[in-house]
């Protein structure tokens, strides 16, 4: 949530910067509800004092003898009914303006370069030569059935966008997981961290998945007496809101490493990527969330992204880093960097990882501070996440980069270990 101080002092920076996102702010609306909470504020206000006003002359009454009944009828009047009545109006006045501000995107960073989709990020670096194979590339559904990699058994027990793995290729999955969590708690200074795979509604809205996106997301009616629960689109969820409604005691950065499937409907993904483990409906993330002051996240971002680079350039895969534009930037997000991993089955690079600076955004909407030992005082911490890698997508990149003429696949250096010794699957 943006900063309704921030707003009222750039709000021209601000309609700019939100429409480098596509998003036109309504600035007349806002300002009608803003004054209009204002007043009714300072109406409710106004009617204390003469309320506390009041119960000075009604004490004086009493002195002069008259009842506290009668003194109090005679002065107070409908007093403690206007009160009701004008703390209710600005009650409304106030849920009206956070209700406007939680449909804001945040505001992308200067640096964000203008454009309307994926077509316009622009490309940052490039790490290896996209694999290049003498025999005629096969995609990972025709490598992988072999091994265990099973799209009909995921249809017959679930539907469409759903896999089933066996043998192989569920230890080949297992193994890339378990090297992930390795590296980042090992030599990135992560702690690992469980966290549920069913989130309520308020952790979606201190994310900012709700209340824009609720049809991306799964959602289980009433699981709990009256409350609904969400399985979780992805780990971001529930770690960042590990920290959320309290003034925290710790030393920053902070830094949390967890795995957990994520589920998401693809709502609006018709027709697109039907064959294969890119899109699914169910899939597993290796998620990395930082907590940093807020003068340390534009560095945390450049910290964190080069965390899932390793993993890359230790399994040897190619890839490219873009910064999105405006109008492909994720909701909450500031600024963001995507990795591409090159598959020679599609011939082109694919997203593998999103990694994002959220600054104050999402700890204003959770009430996330930390406590500055320097000036004692609360402050809003800067949230950072990005997929350390999409578990599924890597088992991707890994078939396709590693596959051999005969259709066997090499095991990556880094992942023989995880592999039992294991250098090949055939």
């Amino acid at each position: 949530m943006l900063d309704i101080k921030y707003i009222r002092d750039n709000l021209d920076a601000v309609k700019a910067g939100l429409a480098k996102k596509g998003f036109t702010f309504d600035d007349i609306e806002f300002k009608r509800l803003d004054e209009h909470r204002k007043s009714a504020l300072t109406q409710a206000q106004s009617l204390q004092a003469e309320k506390k006003k009041a119960s000075k002359q009604i004490g004086a009454l009493i002195g002069q003898g008259m009842s506290p009944e009668d003194a109090k009828a005679q002065v107070m009047g409908s007093i403690d009914a206007d009160i009701t009545e004008a703390e209710q109006v600005a009650k409304q006045a106030e849920q009206a303006l956070h209700d406007l501000l939680m449909s804001v995107p945040n505001v992308p960073a200067d640096e964000v370069p203008h454009g309307n989709d994926e077509e316009d990020n622009v490309e940052v670096m490039t790490w290896g030569t996209p694999t290049s194979l003498d025999f005629e590339a096969k995609d990972h559904v025709d490598l992988g059935e072999p091994f265990g990699l099973n799209f009909d058994q995921g249809a017959q027990v679930a539907g469409s966008r759903f896999v089933a793995m066996s043998g192989k290729m569920a230890r080949l999955h297992r193994a890339l997981t378990q090297f992930m969590l390795d590296l980042h708690t090992d030599q990135h200074g992560y702690t690992e961290t469980y966290v549920p795979y069913l989130v309520n509604k308020e952790a979606l809205e201190g994310t900012g998945q709700l209340p824009k996106f609720e049809e991306d997301l799964f959602k289980i009616p009433q699981a709990q007496g009256d409350k609904d629960f969400y399985l979780i689109p992805t780990a971001e969820v529930p770690v960042t809101n590990l920290l959320r409604d309290k003034v925290n005691d710790i030393e920053l950065p902070l830094k949390r490493v967890a795995h957990t499937p994520c589920f998401r409907s693809e709502a609006g993904s018709y027709g697109r990527d039907t064959r294969g483990m890119i899109r699914q409906h169910q899939f597993d993330k290796v998620e990395l969330v930082q907590f940093v002051r807020a003068d340390q996240s534009e560095q945390a971002l450049e910290e964190l992204t080069g965390h899932a680079e390793a993993v890359l350039q230790k399994l040897e895969l190619p890839y490219r880093k873009v910064i999105l534009c405006g109008g492909d930037l994720g909701f909450s997000a500031a600024k963001t960097y995507d990795l591409e991993v090159w598959l020679p089955g599609q011939q082109k690079y694919r997203e593998i990882s999103s990694c994002s600076n959220f600054r104050d955004y999402q700890a204003r909407r959770m009430g996330a501070r930390w406590r500055n030992p320097e000036t004692g005082k609360p402050e809003l911490l800067h949230t950072l996440n990005g997929s350390g890698l999409a578990v599924g997508r890597c088992l991707v990149a890994v078939l396709e980069n590693y596959q051999q003429a005969d259709g066997s696949i090499r095991i990556p250096a880094a992942l023989q270990p995880y592999m039992g010794g294991l250098q090949v699957v055939n």
